[in-house]
């Protein structure tokens, strides 16, 4: 019991606790044996039980599996410092014929990313999140480093990037984490960064495409458009199509859209119903931020169900995401009164781990169907985000 809570664990289970004198220890693959200090014995079967086990999943976020000069196997906590020879997934156990469980596990809005991601391992997966320097895109990036995969951090401020490098890096200091430069206000920039990726001759699995701007008032970028509108979906749109052949040679991979509830409060079409193209780059007169936003979202949320429809069949799947209503995060820092706003709702929202397993959380859109119910959108999306291996 002492080491079941050194390792963070309880064993709740009194059916398999064991008699005195023995000790449950674990092979380099998975499999548990049992030693009886008392005879000088190991033998495969549970002294109780009689049933063979072995342990289910891959090593939390952050714990390393080694071998001492006796060849004996311990394990590494890198997170919180420690070292034990328990392993710390001996409370998830299974039977060696394991019968199909009768129940599904449950997730609700309260749900972490860490929760969601238990046992998970992306180490050789290559994931690239845009606007991952703060927020909801440095949760999510972080998420996947602590989880083995090579992470890439795209940003426009470099040194806010290379901040958030360092911040994953103190978490775990064997992370694959690095940042490049992306703008995506100025397409050039948008260029520039998909030949820089190409040049490093990585795969791609997943792509984030979190970044976004919020509450500006009206400005042109360099290549003449309205800002919102190219840095919230024209900048991903033109990055998702630089970067199609090496996600299909990828595949399976997937593109994750971030876009919001509010696609369903605008139009993008004229009296007659065909699209209006004046009103995706609006002139200063025509232009109010709230409602560039919205266009901007639904812009996302149609782009991610037509890349679905043709990329799909190559093994490329795209899905929009709403991360959930009035969360707080550092998007509406343009505006004074929507930061008063959040300020005043903030004791109300969520968190921003809990925001970030769905990218994450109140609902997801995919290709497919409309809203869904956000109370169970997060397990629905973890597995959109985070497939199994």
């Amino acid at each position: 019991m002492a080491a079941l809570r050194y390792a963070g664990l309880d064993d709740t289970d009194s059916e398999d606790e064991l008699p005195p004198g023995w000790e449950e220890r674990t092979t380099k693959d998975g499999w548990v044996y049992y030693a009886n200090h008392t005879e000088e014995k190991t033998q495969w079967e549970h002294p109780k039980t009689g049933k063979r086990r072995r342990v289910a999943g891959d090593l939390p976020y952050g714990w390393e599996q080694e071998t001492d000069e006796n060849g004996q196997v311990f394990f590494v906590d890198h997170i919180n410092k420690r070292t034990t020879y328990l392993d710390p997934r001996l409370a998830f156990t299974v039977d060696d014929n394991p019968t199909k469980p009768t129940t599904r596990q449950r997730y609700d809005g309260s749900t972490t990313a860490m929760e969601i991601l238990q046992g998970r391992d992306f180490t050789g997966r290559v994931v690239l999140v845009t606007g991952a320097n703060s927020g909801i895109g440095f949760e999510t990036a972080k998420s996947f480093a602590l989880h083995g995969a090579h992470v890439i951090l795209a940003c426009r401020n470099m040194s806010r990037a290379s901040e958030a490098v360092s911040r994953i890096l103190e978490e775990w200091h064997k992370a694959k984490v690095e940042a490049m430069t992306l703008d995506l206000a100025v397409l050039r920039s948008v260029q520039h960064f998909a030949e820089a990726f190409k040049a490093k001759n990585m795969s791609l699995h997943v792509l984030v495409c979190n970044a976004g701007t919020f509450a500006l008032p009206w400005t042109l970028t360099k290549d003449g458009l309205e800002t919102t509108f190219q840095v919230n979906h024209l900048g991903h749109f033109y990055l998702v199509q630089l970067l199609q052949d090496v996600l299909c040679r990828s595949a399976p991979a997937r593109v994750v859209v971030v876009s919001s509830e509010s696609h369903r409060f605008t139009d993008i079409n004229d009296s007659s119903g065909k699209l209006d193209l004046s009103r995706l780059s609006p002139s200063q007169s025509d232009y109010w931020a709230m409602l560039a936003y919205n266009r901007s979202k639904l812009c996302n949320l149609l782009f991610s169900n037509e890349l679905h429809r043709r990329l799909s069949p190559r093994g490329v799947t795209s899905n929009a995401v709403h991360p959930g209503n009035m969360m707080y995060s550092s998007i509406h820092r343009n505006s004074w009164v929507y930061m008063l706003l959040f300020t005043l709702a903030r004791p109300f929202t969520k968190s921003m781990d809990q925001e970030k397993q769905s990218v994450k959380s109140q609902g997801w859109l995919h290709p497919s169907n409309s809203q869904i119910n956000g109370r169970h959108s997060v397990h629905l999306f973890a597995k959109l985000l985070f497939p199994p291996r």
